[in-house]
C-alpha cells in the first residue's frame, strides 16, 4: 500500500467515525428539543419553571445541536469528497434527507426564539408529532447508506 493511500484510509475511518458520532449528538439534540419545548409551554409564563426551560432551550441548541449540525456537514462534505460519492443515487437522496433536516433544525431554532418573545405556540400534540421527523430520516438515511438501494 502506498503512503498516499494509506494516508486516505486512515482519514476516511476517522471521518467517518467524528461524521457518525455527531450524527447521534446531532440527532438526539433533535429529539430533546420539541420535548423541551412542550414541557417549555406547560409550564405557567412568567414562571421561574419557564425561565429554566428557556435556558435548557439555549444551551441544548448552541452547546449541542448547532456545533453538531455544523460538524455533520463539514465532515459528511470531506466524506462525500474522499468517496466521490456526488454521482451516486443514494447519496443524492440521502443529501436531499440531509438538507431538509437541517431546514427542520432550522425551523425548531426559528420556533425557540418566538417562544422567548411570547410568539404564537404550537399545541404540544403537533410538537409530539413533528418530533417524530429526525426518527424518520435516520431511519431513511440508514438505508440508503447501508443498503444503497441506487
Amino acid at each position: 500500500m502506498h503512503a498516499l493511500d494509506w494516508a486516505l484510509a486512515v482519514t476516511y475511518a476517522w471521518l467517518k467515525a467524528g461524521h457518525i458520532i455527531f450524527v447521534i449528538f446531532w440527532i438526539a439534540g433533535l429529539f430533546m428539543l420539541p420535548r423541551f419545548y412542550v414541557y417549555h409551554q406547560e409550564s405557567p409564563e412568567g414562571s421561574d419553571e419557564e425561565q429554566r426551560w428557556l435556558e435548557r432551550e439555549r444551551k441544548l441548541r448552541a452547546i449541542i445541536i448547532t456545533p453538531s449540525m455544523i460538524l455533520v456537514w463539514l465532515l459528511g462534505l470531506s466524506l462525500a469528497y474522499v468517496t466521490e460519492a456526488w454521482t451516486q443515487g443514494w447519496f443524492i437522496a440521502k443529501f436531499a434527507i440531509v438538507f431538509a433536516l437541517s431546514s427542520y433544525h432550522g425551523w425548531l431554532v426559528g420556533y425557540g426564539k418566538r417562544l422567548t418573545t411570547g410568539g404564537k405556540r404550537l399545541d404540544g400534540k403537533t410538537l409530539r408529532l413533528i418530533n417524530e421527523l429526525p426518527g424518520i430520516a435516520v431511519v431513511l438515511i440508514v438505508v440508503l447508506v447501508i443498503v444503497r438501494p441506487f
